[in-house]
């Protein structure tokens, strides 16, 4: 039953207060295509990819439990990406990302598109065992896909609202695409670095698309990279952007802990004196194992930061969603900066 307004009893601004709420909520209940392939990935009636639909790789990428990764990034013609904040790229409606986890055969692609409304919407989509069609995975995920070509046998299929604790924690919902993480300066020491194919787009090539604009001129003069004393701490900031900086930066619900792991390069504060000013001695709001302060220079086991790394239960493990595996290569790439350079 619809309720009726009065509209002649409300002020304009009411009004306009009224029209955005009915668009959030006509927003929240839209669906996500029932089938992957109706989400515009692919030439109908086939695994080809559609040429408008960008390949790139973020020279950083997040650890989900070893899984192979393919990125795709569309956006609607004539439109581009305002990148005045290079660290937080604002991007138009219609924009569509794509993003497939393999493990020696595709096992789900995730997608999120930019909503007429501006809002974000979330979707997962898990493949068969034929890899002949994804289908949209229910809003509740799947906490333990069986299929045996994940590490041990299971897989985790994030609900939405695993999406929204990721992505809505960063200052912008899309992770993975920015000026530091396109960089044609590649860091070659990065843990789990893909080699970049030249298909995958860098923002040079974004520029020079006209796909990207108001971008400061310094950071096409100079690609961005993260300040580092040695390319172990480079590497070892870049892990910790990654994969913990969208949830602890200076611009999320998380502020009040005062942990910053994301780089800021568009900040005049260096990015690398926020991380260690923040980890060094400084006492955690979790201890684990008898360990308060979140790095203990010199020595990593005692340090709450790779403690927490290593744990697997999902009341100490960081980061918490995402993954089950330890990324034991890059604790102890973690292990060896705070040995040698802290």
């Amino acid at each position: 039953m619809r309720a009726s307004i009065p509209h002649k009893s409300l002020t304009g601004s009411a009004l306009l207060a009224v029209a955005g709420l009915l668009a959030s909520v006509s927003a929240a209940m839209a669906e996500p295509p029932s089938r992957l392939a109706e989400t515009g990935l692919y030439v109908d009636g086939t695994r080809t990819v559609r040429a408008e639909n960008l390949p790139y790789a973020p020279q950083y990428p997040l650890w989900s439990d070893g899984a192979s990764k393919r990125r795709w990034l569309y956006l609607p013609p004539g439109s581009v990406i305002d990148a005045s904040d290079p660290d937080s790229w604002e991007f138009p409606v219609g924009t569509r990302l794509w993003k497939e986890f393999s493990h020696g055969r595709p096992i789900e692609t995730r997608f999120i598109e930019r909503l007429g409304d501006g809002t974000w919407q979330y979707a997962a989509y898990v493949w068969n065992a034929d890899g002949t069609e994804a289908l949209l995975a229910p809003e509740t995920g799947v906490p333990d896909h069986q299929t045996d070509a994940a590490p041990g046998g299971h897989y985790p299929i994030p609900s939405r609202e695993d999406c929204l604790a990721c992505h809505e924690g960063a200052a912008k919902p899309v992770l993975g695409v920015s000026a530091l993480q396109l960089s044609p300066d590649r860091d070659t020491d990065a843990v789990h670095a893909e080699a970049l194919d030249p298909a995958n787009l860098t923002l040079t090539d974004f520029v020079a698309r006209g796909l990207v604009t108001n971008l400061p001129k310094a950071l096409l003069d100079t690609p961005p990279r993260i300040n580092a004393s040695s390319p172990t701490e480079r590497a070892a900031l870049g892990y910790l952007h990654a994969n913990c900086g969208h949830c602890h930066n200076n611009d999320g619900p998380l502020t009040l802990l005062d942990l910053v792991l994301a780089q800021n390069i568009a900040s005049e504060r260096d990015g690398t004196d926020d991380v260690r000013r923040t980890l060094l001695l400084k006492r955690s709001d979790f201890e684990m194992a008898g360990a308060s302060l979140r790095v203990v220079p010199g020595k990593p086991e005692q340090s709450v930061l790779t403690l927490r790394m290593r744990a697997r239960d999902a009341l100490s493990q960081m980061p918490p969603l995402g993954n089950q595996v330890s990324d034991h290569e890059a604790i102890a790439l973690i292990e060896r900066w705070i040995q040698q350079h802290l």
